[in-house]
């Protein structure tokens, strides 16, 4: 008699930016007098790459959507992932957000993403010029997608 249906449960892959939902971190200046930006809800901020080059994003009370572009670099490093990064032009909704939102920054700040590090489980987004960096975090993979 043979064996149907007996696989080992697959075990999840590495974080990538396709196919994986972030939650913002903080938003982290290179001025060493500026402390971290951190959401008081992170959930309220999320970032979500599509494989079709569709960028959605939730900021606070605003959706947002815009494509991207990326360009993976070598890494000998297994446990990092790395590249470039381009944004295209952001669209989102113009609802007005309570005081101490960071929707106004995160918006003013995303068109300037060059680049991307995966890396100790969670994505940085590096700013041009060394602006500063956009971390997340992944979301579990309990949660809904949409």
């Amino acid at each position: 008699m043979g064996l149907l249906g007996c696989a080992a449960p697959k075990a999840p892959g590495p974080l990538q930016l396709v196919g994986d939902r972030w939650e913002l971190v903080a938003i982290t200046s290179m001025d060493d007098a500026q402390p971290p930006w951190k959401p008081a809800d992170s959930s309220r901020y999320w970032i979500e790459f599509g494989s079709d080059g569709r960028l959605l994003l939730k900021m606070d009370c605003n959706n947002g959507r815009s494509s991207w572009q990326s360009e993976p670099a070598p890494d000998a490093n297994p446990a990092r992932r790395a590249g470039s990064l381009q944004l295209g032009a952001l669209v989102t909704t113009r609802v007005a957000c309570p005081p101490g939102s960071l929707e106004p920054k995160l918006t003013a700040l995303l068109p300037f993403v060059r680049s991307y590090v995966i890396e100790n489980g969670q994505l940085h987004l590096s700013l041009m010029a060394d602006g500063g960096v956009l971390s997340w975090k992944p979301v579990a993979p309990s949660a809904p997608v949409r």
